[in-house]
């Protein structure tokens, strides 16, 4: 028998998502990639933590098997935090806590704004809410370029950047569809030259954990973003830049359990 696939639906636009472990819920919120939430399990994210929280995975639109929308207007940040919510209402989950990375911390910083009383608690990791430095603009602009090639040349710079391609990694990099990514990329590229989610810190008074590899380009942002909160914890990854950060997931994970063992007492 098939596996039946768990969806909630935003306005016409499914959503994947999965749910696993017991305990006070936690929404995993991934990074640009083809293969969606599967990839905190690749990265060992997932057995640690469903131990003692509800784990709730969810593919964003444009990645694993979510619908992948080829409309960069599908990807405006309102309908991606539309999407999060649709599936924790869908779930009956009041309040969860959140951790994203990249990507998934962006769509955080936007729920902090668009519905903060549905939170707990925020880890955010490898990113920060201001417009993009110069560096990171080209970064931007090299990846819309790289995944207007085709999904040969996304696994073919992933290897000549040193990263291993399993067969199963590569058969979900394969299923991905590269035209739903730019349309999601392009979406953020305007986005961030007209704004940023700057204005939301002051009100973001969840506690909150805010991490970043010290060889990422987005280091000083995500720093900065920490001073500039009131209830936020800052850690700083040496050596390790912002694959490196959310690959090496046994360098954060300590700190990610103590923090959120230390905001669920307060809000059990």
């Amino acid at each position: 028998m098939a596996k039946i696939m768990p969806y909630a639906n935003n306005q016409g636009v499914r959503i994947h998502y999965e749910v696993e472990g017991n305990g006070p819920p936690l929404i995993l919120l991934h990074g640009l990639n083809l293969i969606g939430s599967e990839a905190f399990r690749m990265r060992g994210y997932v057995e640690p933590l469903k131990e003692k929280y509800q784990l709730i995975l969810i593919d964003v639109r444009g990645h694993g098997i979510s619908d992948k929308p080829h409309e960069s207007e599908a990807y405006r940040m309102k309908k991606l935090v539309a999407d999060i919510i649709t599936v924790v209402d869908q779930l009956g989950v009041r309040k969860a806590h959140f951790l994203g990375y990249s990507m998934g911390g962006r769509i955080g910083f936007a729920i902090a704004k668009h519905a903060p009383e549905r939170f707990y608690s925020m880890i955010i990791g490898g990113t920060h809410p201001y417009k993009p430095s110069a560096e990171e603009e080209s970064g931007l602009n090299s990846i819309i370029e790289r995944y207007k090639k085709g999904k040969d040349a996304v696994i073919a710079e992933a290897e000549k950047r040193g990263i291993k391609m399993t067969p199963t990694y590569r058969a979900q990099a394969m299923a991905g569809d590269t035209e739903a990514l730019v349309a999601l990329l392009s979406s953020e590229r305007a986005r961030s030259q007209t704004s940023s989610f700057e204005e939301v810190l002051p009100t973001m008074s969840m506690p909150c954990l805010i991490y970043v590899g010290e060889k990422d380009t987005s280091y000083s942002g995500a720093r900065k973003c920490a001073e500039s909160m009131s209830n936020a914890t800052f850690v700083s990854l040496p050596n390790l830049d912002h694959r490196g950060a959310w690959a090496q997931s046994s360098v954060i994970m300590p700190y990610i359990i103590k923090f959120l063992e230390k905001v669920s007492t307060k809000t059990s």
